[in-house]
């Protein structure tokens, strides 16, 4: 299989902590917010210092940087625009990405030079749309998430190959057409389009009758109702060779309301399974189990492969009570080893005799039984009580600094 291009792994970033998990879990770019005109506006996102330490921290390290300009703005916000776009230029970002197209023409005035990504938003599923953007002045388009691999191949095939394709690989779907939603702001007041979705998809719902208020049906048979709109997750980790071959420039990971852990095992697990493809380039190219793994070691809910091979008809929603998966929690984060002990940052509370898995950047786990911890104080402990205490756990293996140590729950 011959390769024309090296596929990109973009990964979220809500705050920076999570921008410094996908630093050091292996992403090529990071696509982050502002605090204005981001489709995410429950993260705490990026203050105009914030953006300009993290594009410095991002460009020493070789990582693009991709700020979301992705709300479908109102008349009364455009007037803020010019200057939010004025400081992304000035925090030296690499890219904007952009839903609607009179933002498209601001930023080409208020931030030239800056590459302009039309999101997944704008809805691009043709080669005709597609190339008109190219030629509005879009560097590159992220496809809708209801393409097929089969259609996105033929958008490759029929625009200019300096035109990127960006796709979703992993993450939540929305149940709306691109995104474009207006379940919340109808029923919540919230608008999904500007970054507040409330995500009515998710609720539990059931069907009354209009001459029997107050009497609830269940529209299947199962027994707490039905998230008839609850969407699955989408992944393609072990899909690599197909994304490639269909064209795919840009690897994205969905998640930057997710926390820090999520965003390191979610790069990390797709880092590990792009560069495992990349050392012999083959389209019966399948990554280890233990990568596969990592994505079932986050929170998530039941995957599947969205419409890639075709529409999800049977396959894509949820029905049971209880959205997320998490069969993991996370115990601390490394800061420092020096083969005899492991010091570390304790997030939840753990117990001498405990075995626990170690996640570092680019391998396989391993266990870590805790037979020796000690407190700050340098006393002998049996357990880890508070969290955001500084723990040192006897280990005779150098660990990464920002690894994470977790533990399985008990069923």
């Amino acid at each position: 299989m011959k390769l024309s291009f090296k596929p990109e792994l973009l990964a979220p970033a809500g705050d920076r902590e999570r921008l410094d998990a996908a630093l050091l879990y292996g992403a090529d770019a990071v696509y982050l917010g502002g605090q204005e005109f981001g489709m995410r506006a429950a993260p705490p996102n990026f203050s105009e210092e914030g953006l300009k330490e993290a594009v410095r921290d991002c460009h020493a390290r070789g990582v693009r940087v991709h700020l979301t300009a992705n709300t479908l703005p109102r008349n009364e916000e455009l007037e803020k625009l010019p200057a939010f776009l004025e400081r992304a230029k000035e925090a030296e970002i690499d890219a904007l990405i952009i839903a609607d197209v009179g933002v498209m023409k601001l930023a080409q005035k208020y931030a030239p030079g800056v590459d302009i990504h039309m999101s997944t938003q704008a809805g691009v599923v043709n080669y005709l749309t597609a190339n008109t953007l190219y030629e509005m002045g879009a560097k590159r388009v992220v496809m809708a998430r209801e393409c097929s691999l089969e259609e996105i191949a033929e958008v490759r095939a029929k625009t200019p190959k300096d035109l990127e394709i960006e796709a979703f690989v992993h993450g939540a779907m929305c149940m709306s057409v691109s995104g474009r939603c207006l379940l919340s702001n109808y029923m919540t007041g919230r608008d999904g389009n500007r970054g507040e979705c409330a995500q009515p998809c998710r609720w539990q719902y059931h069907l009354m009758e209009e001459k029997r208020p107050g009497e609830y049906f269940e529209i299947t048979e199962e027994e707490h109702g039905t998230y008839f709109l609850n969407s699955k997750d989408m992944c393609l980790i072990e899909h690599i060779p197909e994304l490639v071959d269909a064209g795919i420039s840009a690897f994205k990971i969905e998640g930057r309301a997710k926390s820090a852990f999520y965003v390191a095992a979610a790069t990390n697990a797709y880092r590990a399974a792009i560069d495992g493809f990349l050392k012999a380039p083959s389209m019966d190219y399948r990554p280890e189990p233990w990568i596969v793994d990592e994505v079932r070691k986050i929170s998530y809910r039941d995957y599947c492969t969205g419409f890639y091979f075709g529409a999800p008809e049977e396959d894509a929603n949820i029905y049971y009570n209880g959205i997320y998966i998490r069969d993991w929690d996370v115990i601390a984060n490394v800061l420092s080893s020096d083969g005899e002990f492991v010091t570390v940052t304790q997030r939840n509370r753990f117990f001498k005799g405990d075995v626990l898995e170690v996640m570092t950047p680019g391998e396989p786990p391993f266990e870590l039984t805790v037979t020796d911890m000690y407190n700050e104080a340098g006393e002998a402990v049996d357990v880890a009580p508070n969290p955001m205490a500084t723990i040192r756990i006897r280990c005779d293996r150098d660990i990464p600094a920002g690894s994470i140590l977790r533990i399985r729950r008990k069923s």
